[in-house]
C-alpha cells in the first residue's frame, strides 16, 4: 500500500529523462580517464547541466520529494566527477608541456 502510493507519485518521465542524461556521463567519465586529455571538453557545459542537477535536487527537497531526487544525486555526481577529471587533465597537460622532457 506505501509502496504503491510511493510508486505513484513518480514521474515516469522525468525519470526516463534522467536515465537516458545520465547514460552519457560514464561514458565521459572513462574518455577523460583514458585519454588524460581536456580537448573537446566543454567545462562551462559541464557546469551549466551541474547546476541544473543541483536546481533539481532543491526543488525536490522543496516543493515535490520523491524518489527521483537519487537520480538527480546520481548524475550530479557523475557530472561532479567527470569535473574533478577535467582538472586532473588540465593541470597535467599543464606540467607536460611546462616540462616536456620530464614525462619520456
Amino acid at each position: 500500500m506505501i509502496l504503491d502510493l510511493f510508486i505513484n507519485k513518480l514521474s515516469i518521465f522525468e525519470a526516463l529523462m534522467l536515465f537516458c542524461f545520465g547514460v552519457a556521463w560514464p561514458f565521459s567519465i572513462i574518455k577523460g580517464l583514458k585519454s588524460k586529455s581536456i580537448e573537446g571538453k566543454s567545462v562551462l557545459f559541464s557546469y551549466v547541466v551541474f547546476l541544473g542537477y543541483i536546481f533539481g535536487i532543491a526543488h525536490k527537497l522543496l516543493y515535490n520529494f520523491d524518489a527521483i531526487i537519487y537520480l538527480y544525486i546520481l548524475n550530479g555526481s557523475m557530472v561532479f566527477i567527470d569535473l574533478l577529471i577535467y582538472y586532473k587533465n588540465k593541470k597535467s597537460t599543464a606540467t607536460f608541456q611546462e616540462h616536456p622532457n620530464q614525462h619520456v
